[in-house]
């Protein structure tokens, strides 16, 4: 018998029921073992763990040393649409999966970085793969966003630094709030760090991490989601059965019921009424998962802060004003900071535990929030964009240079009130300072503000000229310039003779004393005439022939003169009527300067003069006979060798004041040869090298008074003078009323545009160039000393912002010397050569005797080859 058979021995085989009773009894022996050896599994899955997380850490720190970095820098009017800020988030979370297959997920994101340091008020950059660097660069913004390659970003460190970590709390469906683009809404960041000081190390940093939504994460958070809703659903449905359920009870039990049933003879036999409970509705998707219910434009974020300082106090002041500016965007979920506060203390990324992890993620750019912050890229419209045009931005430090006294390089501009309160005089650097223009309405400040940069410029060591045609400005600098070291620099041109014993200076607009080109001398003469009185080729060309070619013989008369030795015998600008009615004279002067007088004069005076009628002079000579008519003006234009010379006083770093007298037509003739001569000076420096020329600064107070008597020459002025180091200062009440060639040239070429309140309209044209921003309306409120300007620093525009206009008397409180006023007065005016008014009238009335005395001298033995008719008046 076969014994492997053991049925066949009679031996039972094993049942069922034996085989589930060692199951059980093995499993029973395991769960034995594992609680009396709990620590093996628990220590194998720490180390497991573990090993793991070394891994990762490993990988993640490999993928993170291959990161780029970007630094956008938007214009100055770039206002981005929301179609073109949704495209650019979806750009962002496109780049953050452009990492290497084996890259751990926290390493799979974008970093936005907002940075306030001081070099300018919102720096906004963009770190992320390396892979995504040709995505990112090219941004949806156009060329109103400047991409550049930014380098890594090295702090130093700070006394005191406080972290914080933002997380998003409310309802975990609901969205941010929807922030309107207008205002920009990062500008509650901008104004929380608007009073950051560089110079005390002050330091803020927000870095917005996005990645895309984990799948799978997502998946199980809408399971949990909907079953919450269904839950939710069948709690309210059971709680409103048995209100009904009580309702009907209430109703069936209550007096007044019982009492209809007695009335009506109604009995119900069948006991109470069957009462149907509400049935659960079902749960819309939608209404459960909220912004949670598609997968489109879906990341996750992580927002982390980190401020610093060297001052106690401002780190921690500083993030209490950043957290305010994120709740801003609460709406039905908030940005709220992660710990907890006990007591004067808060348990957060600032302290263990979570300081050593909130470190690491700062520092490798790891995307590992301890929550799901989940949102779409529409609630974060705002920071997906650098600053707009809508953005108020503050001017740091950085932007605006601080004015130093007896600084050559800077050019005090005003006083500038920080968003902290305080206050600091800031400047512009005096060679970006081209030219400068000044609008607003009398008494507004204007021209306090010019005398403040004027009176520093000279305690600087540079040289300016001040016309001022009605003399107030004069008597107000005085005290600020009476110091030694300047009044051997200073010069008073005053032609408005007050006194009882006034002065006057003099110049030769012919004088050829100072070195002179002749043809330049006749030209500017010739041009400043025509100008004041509105002569040019069309309507005047027998006036303009006629008067250049006696400034001909007349500045030929006076080299001639000069290289005689015998500058105190040079003819004026008189003496134009005698050339043009005395035969006996003007065959004197023919005859002393035939050798310097080109063919073509010659022969003019020799051919066309005998043929002109007796009238054609009468339109020359009458604005010369209203110049000679005046006592003050013949007594400045009658000398022979003026002691005025403003190619010199540029070159030796003077200070001139000129003082016209007034804005009748004898003034504007005046100020049209001071203005022509200053042209043609500035254009004479092309003789010097340019890294030799000696910058210069005039400054033209009513623009409107001088731009009367010589429009074109102001605006060459606006157009020609940066060339040779030259650069004008402006100041009128009413840019519409300045001729249109000085408008735009003045406007085009402006560096520095400043408005002080005035009329709308006459503010409009300013503001318009700032693209209203602020608007006419605005700038028209202003206080008294109180301007809008835009200034020129490092080669970009700075503004429009709000100063106040420094007053002397309190920024040059130091520098006034009052009693040494009149000894001022007494220097400027001898270094001007200004002596009594009788005595230069006299001086003026002798000299064409003189002439003549020198023409005869110089008379040639032989007769001259130009004759004219000796009978001819």
């Amino acid at each position: 018998m076969d014994a492997s058979a053991p049925y066949l021995t009679g031996q039972a085989a094993p049942s069922a029921s034996g085989s589930v009773f060692g199951l059980f009894t093995g499993v029973i022996h395991t769960v034995d073992w594992v609680i009396t050896y709990w620590w093996v599994p628990a220590a194998a899955a720490v180390i497991a763990w573990a090993v793991s997380e070394l891994v990762v850490r490993r990988l993640a720190q490999r993928a993170s040393a291959e990161r780029m970095a970007l630094e956008l820098v938007p214009s100055r009017h770039f206002d981005p649409g929301l179609e073109e800020i949704f495209r650019r988030g979806v750009q962002l979370a496109r780049a953050s999966t452009s990492m290497p297959w084996w890259a751990p997920r926290r390493t799979k994101a974008v970093q936005i970085r907002l940075r306030a340091d001081g070099s300018s008020p919102l720096r906004y950059r963009i770190e992320g793969p390396a892979g995504g660097e040709r995505l990112l660069s090219i941004t949806p913004f156009g060329p109103s966003v400047t991409v550049n390659r930014a380098r890594p970003l090295a702090d130093q460190p700070r006394d005191h630094m406080v972290r914080a970590e933002f997380v998003l709390r409310g309802k975990p469906t609901a969205p941010l709030r929807d922030v309107p683009l207008d205002p920009d809404p990062l500008q509650p960041l901008i104004d929380a760090v608007s009073d950051l000081r560089a110079e005390l190390g002050d330091l803020a940093e927000i870095r917005l991490d996005i990645q895309r939504a984990p799948k799978w994460a997502l998946r199980a958070r809408r399971l949990q989601l909907m079953s919450d809703a269904r839950r939710r659903e069948r709690r309210e449905a059971q709680r409103a059965a048995r209100w009904v359920r009580q309702d009907a009870t209430g109703i069936e039990d209550s007096l007044s019921w019982q009492l209809q049933q007695l009335v009506s003879g109604k009995r119900d036999a069948g006991g109470r009424r069957l009462v149907m409970p509400p049935v659960p509705r079902r749960v819309d998707p939608q209404d459960a998962l909220g912004k949670l219910a598609d997968d489109d434009h879906l990341v996750r974020v992580q927002l982390l802060v980190m401020c610093a300082s060297n001052t106690e106090g401002r780190a921690e002041a500083r993030l209490a004003q950043l957290q305010a500016a994120l709740d801003v965007f609460g709406g039905g979920s908030r940005w709220a900071m992660r710990g907890w506060r006990v007591g004067p203390w808060r348990l957060g990324a600032d302290r263990w535990p979570s300081r050593r992890g909130f470190e690491r993620r700062w520092r490798l750019g790891h995307c590992q929030p301890p929550r799901p912050n989940w949102v779409r890229l529409e609630e974060l419209t705002g920071l997906l964009k650098p600053p707009t045009v809508h953005c108020r931005l503050p001017l740091l430090a950085g932007d605006l240079p601080t004015f130093a006294f007896n600084n050559p390089e800077l050019l005090l501009q005003g006083i500038y009130r920080a968003p902290d309160g305080r206050r600091r005089l800031v400047a512009s650097y005096a060679k970006e300072t081209l030219f400068e223009v000044g609008v607003g309405k009398a008494g507004g400040g204007k021209t306090e503000r010019a005398l403040a940069q004027a009176i520093g410029w000279a305690h600087a060591g540079g040289g300016l000229m001040f016309v001022d045609p009605h003399r107030d400005s004069w008597p107000r600098a005085l005290p600020f310039l009476a110091h030694d070291a300047l009044m051997q620099r200073i010069a008073l041109i005053d032609l408005t003779a007050t006194g009882p014993a006034p002065q006057v200076s003099c110049w030769n607009p012919l004088g050829m004393h100072q070195g002179q080109v002749a043809h330049e001398v006749v030209e500017a003469t010739a041009d400043a005439v025509a100008s004041a009185l509105g002569w040019d080729d069309a309507s005047a060309p027998r006036a303009l022939t006629i008067l250049t070619a006696a400034l001909a013989v007349l500045v030929a008369v006076n080299e001639t003169a000069c290289q005689a030795g015998r500058p105190e015998d040079q003819a004026t600008l008189f003496h134009v009527r005698a050339l043009l009615t005395d035969p006996d004279f003007r065959a004197a002067a023919l005859a002393g300067v035939e050798r310097r007088l080109d063919e073509e004069t010659r022969s003019w005076w020799q051919t066309v003069f005998p043929t002109l009628p007796v009238d054609s002079f009468a339109v020359v000579l009458n604005p010369i006979a209203r110049l000679a008519s005046n006592p003050v003006t013949r007594a400045f234009l009658g000398q022979p060798a003026g002691v005025y010379n403003i190619r010199a006083a540029m070159d030796t770093r003077m200070i001139v004041w000129v003082c016209p007298g007034g804005n009748g037509p004898t003034d504007r003739l005046i100020t049209a040869l001071l203005a022509r001569d200053l042209l043609r000076a500035v254009r004479s420096r092309r003789d010097t090298p340019e890294a030799q020329r000696v910058p210069f600064r005039p400054y033209f107070d009513e623009l409107i008074t001088l731009t009367g008597a010589a429009p074109e020459t102001i605006a060459a002025m606006f157009e020609d003078f940066r060339k040779y180091k030259v650069h004008v200062h402006g100041m009128t009440q009413l840019l519409a009323r300045l001729p249109i060639p000085v408008r735009l040239s003045l406007v085009q070429n402006a560096s520095t545009l400043a408005s002080t309140a005035g009329s709308q309209s006459a503010i409009a044209p300013i503001t318009a160039e700032w693209g209203d921003r602020p608007g006419p309306d605005i700038v028209a409120a202003l206080d008294r000393f109180e301007h809008y300007m835009s200034l020129t620093v490092r080669g970009r525009r700075v503004g429009p912002f709000r100063i106040t206009g420094p007053h002397l008397d309190d920024v040059f409180a130091e520098y006034s010397r009052p009693r040494h006023a009149a000894a001022l007065e007494r220097s400027a005016r001898a270094m001007a050569g200004a002596a009594p008014l009788d005595q230069l009238t006299a001086l003026a009335s002798d000299q064409l005797g003189r002439v003549r005395a020198f023409l005869t001298q110089q008379a040639p033995t032989t007769p001259p080859a130009v004759r004219l008719q000796k009978g001819y008046r």
